[in-house]
């Protein structure tokens, strides 16, 4: 039987879990701020940089496609806690790097271990939590990410200043040790899922979940909804310090009003959430997000007061629209098939993550004064995602929805 947590057990379970999304999210996101420091100091490319964002959503895809194969066999919190703690070695190896092969080295296995975190963290939540309360509990994990931006992401910055590079690294690696241990504190045993009366076997499981239609269109958005997001994110820094003329000092600005605006946000998203419907909540911001994700890419010139505006509102609409579309596609799926649903998923994600970032390198060339050009043909790629993942979220079917349907 799913566990039935008291709401005190719920709330710790609910922070426990956004603690452990906030150092995933924060290893990823740190590399795209420090783009600058890196094309300088390893002398590389947009592409070349691009590849080393990509290296680690493309390991963490590759991971998930592999955990599909074993997340349904053992207990949701041993697993957590195996991969968590391999994941904090990753990244201590990250700050360890002495160049570009073996900083590339270690963000394929910080991907590898961390690929599966997001999935888990967000099954168990699917796991645990009613339907009904399904947008607010999701709301509290994905402040994970406004956390990550409000004070992880300018704090990162402000020890790459004044240490090196590596701290961020280092100091990401201490709060994983930390957090393993509170973890293990905090999570239920998690297994109820190893006794259902429907249990299938591995790989009838993964054909189970590839075998239905409402499946692969749940895959669709999600992949849709990540790329529309990574074929601007990773070059935004790149671009507010050649293009608009943003000093290195003002960067954590983009950062921190971002982070504030989602981190109110997020709540107010997740009660919208659960009284508008999901489809129609996440429909709304896929195309309320379209707006500043291509101003973001046609800002030069602005001040800097209009490049925190556009930049903020970007941040709040674009991790906005996270919350109905994850509470959407994880009620997408029978409860006995989630942990193999959400793995692939996951998966998807980090592989559309990559995808992006690659394409999009590719788009985006330098002219001789070292400005990014056709960014905004990128952004233009994200807008035409985001519109498809909204039209594809109508055609969706909800578990637990009333009459099952969206």
């Amino acid at each position: 039987m799913t566990p039935h947590l008291t709401p005190r057990r719920e709330r710790w379970l609910l922070f426990t879990l956004a603690g452990i999304q906030f150092t995933h999210i924060l290893d990823f996101m740190i590399m795209m701020p420090l783009g600058p420091q890196f094309t300088a100091l390893f002398g590389i490319s947009n592409a070349q940089f691009g590849l080393l964002v990509s290296a680690y959503t493309l390991s963490a895809g590759l991971s998930g496609l592999m955990a599909a194969t074993y997340i349904d066999r053992f207990s949701r919190k041993r697993l957590l806690l195996v991969m968590y703690i391999l994941f904090g070695l990753a990244t201590l190896a990250c700050g360890l790097a002495p160049d570009y092969v073996w900083l590339m080295v270690a963000r394929v296995a910080a991907g590898l271990f961390g690929g599966v975190l997001s999935a888990l963290s967000q099954t168990i939540v699917a796991d645990v939590v009613p339907f009904e309360r399904r947008g607010r509990a999701m709301s509290v994990v994905m402040t994970s990410f406004s956390v990550s931006t409000v004070a992880g992401v300018p704090l990162g910055l402000f020890l790459a200043a004044h240490l090196s590079w590596h701290a961020p690294f280092f100091g990401i690696a201490v709060l994983v040790g930390l957090l393993s241990l509170g973890a293990w504190q905090t999570l239920p045993r998690l297994d109820a899922h190893l006794h259902h009366p429907e249990r299938v076997s591995v790989w009838r499981g993964i054909g189970q979940v590839l075998a239905e239609a409402n499946h692969l269109k749940a895959f669709g958005v999600s992949g849709l909804m990540m790329f529309a997001a990574f074929t601007v994110i990773p070059y935004i820094t790149i671009y507010l310090q050649s293009n608009s003329g943003m000093q290195a000092a003002q960067v954590p600005w983009i950062y921190l009003c971002g982070g504030v605006a989602t981190l109110l946000s997020a709540r107010y998203f997740g009660r919208l959430t659960d009284r508008v419907g999901k489809v129609k909540m996440f429909q709304r911001l896929a195309l309320a997000v379209t707006v500043p994700l291509m101003a973001t890419t046609l800002s030069q010139g602005l001040p800097l007061w209009g490049l925190l505006a556009i930049s903020t509102l970007f941040f709040t609409v674009m991790s906005g629209r996270m919350i109905p579309g994850m509470a959407m596609i994880s009620s997408a799926v029978e409860p006995r098939l989630r942990g193999t649903f959400m793995t692939l998923n996951s998966a998807v994600q980090s592989a559309s993550m990559g995808l992006a970032a690659l394409v999009a390198g590719l788009i985006i060339g330098r002219d001789a004064q070292g400005q990014l050009t056709l960014y905004w043909v990128a952004g233009l790629l994200g807008v035409a995602a985001s519109l498809l993942s909204a039209w594809l979220a109508g055609h969706l079917r909800l578990h637990g929805a009333p009459a099952y349907v969206a």
